[in-house]
C-alpha cells in the first residue's frame, strides 16, 4: 500500500461546521453538538461572533491571507477537538476544500448547511442544475466574461458590497448592458434584501458584503456572438496582424484537443488567440502564451481580460530561452519562430509522455524542417487552405490566403522514448 500523503491522523477528526445568515437558529443538532463540543473554534470574526456563550472553546479568527495558515493553525491545536466554522456549503468554494487537501477526507467531519446558491435558485425559482455560477472572491472580475451567452442564467458570489456595480460595468462593456440584475443580501437571515435592476442602467449603491449577484443575460443589438467552440470571430480580438485567423484556429484547437485541467504552451503567442481559446474551453483548463516582443505580450493580457480568461500567464521573451523552467505541458502550440536553433527540441524535450505537439507555418524553410520532423516522428502533415469570396468587378469570385502547414504529432508514453527530436533512428 503506498504512503498516505496526508500527516498522520489528529487524535480528532476536524468538524468543519456551516453557518449561515440565520447563525446559531439555522445550525442542526449535530452542527450545535460539534460546535459546543469543540475546544477550539476557528472562523472568520463575523462568524464567530453567531455563536453563543455556551460554545465555550477558544476562538482563533482566521488571519489574512487564509490559506497559508491552514496548515500552521491545525499543528498548533491538533492535540484538541476543533471546530471550523464556514460560509453554508464548506465544499462549495469555501474553507473544506483546503481542510481536505491539507488532512484528507478521513480527518474531517463536515456538517453542511444550505449555500447560498441553494437560497438564491429557492428564491428566483431556478433549477440549481441549470445555473451556472462564477465566483469573483478572490478572482478577477474579467472571468466573468466567458460566460456570457443570451438567455444564459449566472449566480455570482461576490467579493465585497461593490460587486454589484462592478457586474454591471462589466456587463455593459462586454455588450450586455441590458440584461436584468437581481442583488440577494443576507440570504437566509433576518435581514435577508432585494434589489434589482438592469446593468446598463444600475443606478443601486453599496448594499450589505454578503451576497449574490443573479443575472440573467441579455445582448445589446449589434453585440458580438462569441460561441462555445474554437473559432471565435477575428474581431474579437485586439491585433496587428499576428494572428492564427478564425477557421486555422478552429482547426488547430480541435487538433490540441483541449481537456480539464491541462496545460498548454502557446509559444509565438502574437495575440494570444490559441491559448485565450484553449482556456475557454473549460474553467480548469490553464496556459502559458511565450511571446518576445513586449507590445504583443500587453496586447495578449488585454485579449485574454476581454474574453474572461484572465488566468492567461504571459511570459515575455525569446524561445526556447523563456521555457526554462516552467511547468511541463500537455499539449504545445508553436505558431512562430519554429526555426529558432533548439526550439523544437526543447518543446519536445518538455512535453510529457502522451502529449501533443502542434506546429503551424506558412514558410517554405519552416515546411521543409516539420517534413523532416513527420519522416522521422511520424505524426500528421496537413496542408490547411482557405479562401473568400470577394468582388471581382460586378462579380465574385474567391481569394486564396495563404495556406498553412500543420504538423501534429503525440509523444510516445513508453519509457524507451527517445527525448531528443534531433535524434534519427
Amino acid at each position: 500500500m503506498p504512503p498516505s500523503p496526508f500527516p498522520a491522523p489528529l487524535p480528532y477528526p476536524v468538524a468543519v461546521v456551516g453557518i449561515g445568515a440565520d447563525g446559531w437558529a439555522g445550525l442542526s443538532a449535530p452542527a450545535r453538538e460539534a460546535l459546543r463540543g469543540a475546544e477550539v473554534l476557528i472562523g472568520g470574526a463575523r462568524q464567530l461572533d453567531l455563536l453563543p456563550p455556551e460554545c465555550a472553546g477558544a476562538r482563533v479568527a482566521w488571519p489574512s491571507p487564509l490559506r497559508p495558515a491552514v496548515p500552521r493553525l491545525l499543528a498548533e491545536h491538533g492535540e484538541r477537538r476543533i471546530a471550523v466554522l464556514a460560509s453554508g456549503d464548506p465544499m462549495f468554494y469555501g474553507i473544506g476544500r483546503a481542510l481536505a487537501q491539507e488532512r484528507g477526507p478521513e480527518g474531517l467531519r463536515v456538517l453542511p448547511h444550505p449555500s447560498s446558491v441553494s437560497y438564491a435558485c429557492a428564491r428566483l425559482g431556478w433549477p440549481l442544475e441549470d445555473t451556472e455560477v462564477v465566483t469573483l472572491v478572490g478572482r478577477p472580475a474579467a472571468r466573468l466574461a466567458a460566460s456570457l451567452y443570451e438567455g444564459r442564467r449566472l449566480l455570482v458570489l461576490s467579493a465585497d458590497a461593490d460587486t454589484p456595480a462592478t457586474v454591471a460595468a462589466l456587463l455593459t462593456d462586454r455588450g450586455f448592458g441590458p440584461s436584468r440584475l437581481r442583488v440577494l443580501e443576507q440570504l437566509g437571515g433576518e435581514d435577508e434584501e432585494h434589489v434589482e435592476g438592469v446593468a446598463e442602467a444600475w443606478a443601486h449603491g453599496p448594499g450589505d458584503r454578503l451576497n449574490v449577484v443573479a443575472i440573467e443575460c441579455r445582448a445589446s443589438a449589434g453585440a458580438l456572438r462569441l460561441g462555445t467552440v474554437p473559432g471565435l470571430p477575428d474581431e474579437a480580438y485586439e491585433h496587428d496582424g499576428q494572428l492564427t485567423k478564425r477557421h486555422i484556429r478552429a482547426a488547430t484547437l480541435g487538433t490540441l484537443a483541449p481537456a480539464p485541467g491541462e496545460l498548454l504552451w502557446d509559444v509565438g503567442g502574437g495575440s494570444g488567440s490559441i491559448a485565450i481559446e484553449w482556456l475557454r474551453a473549460h474553467r480548469s483548463c490553464r496556459a502559458v502564451s511565450v511571446e518576445r516582443d513586449p507590445v504583443r505580450a500587453e496586447r495578449i493580457t488585454r485579449n485574454a481580460e476581454r474574453l474572461g480568461v484572465p488566468g492567461l500567464r504571459v511570459v515575455t521573451g525569446p524561445a526556447p530561452a523563456t521555457l526554462a523552467g516552467l511547468d511541463a505541458p500537455d499539449a504545445v502550440f508553436i505558431g512562430g519562430g519554429l526555426t529558432a536553433p533548439g526550439l523544437l527540441d526543447a518543446c519536445w524535450e518538455a512535453l510529457r509522455p502522451g502529449g501533443r505537439l502542434v506546429a503551424n507555418t506558412v514558410t517554405l524553410e519552416s515546411e521543409g524542417l516539420l517534413a523532416e520532423r513527420h519522416k522521422a516522428y511520424g505524426g500528421e502533415l496537413v496542408r490547411l487552405s482557405v479562401a473568400h469570396a470577394v468582388p471581382v468587378g460586378g462579380f465574385t469570385g474567391w481569394r486564396q490566403a495563404m495556406p498553412v502547414t500543420q504538423w501534429s504529432v503525440t509523444k510516445p508514453s513508453s519509457s524507451d522514448v527517445r527525448s531528443h527530436m534531433g535524434d534519427r533512428r
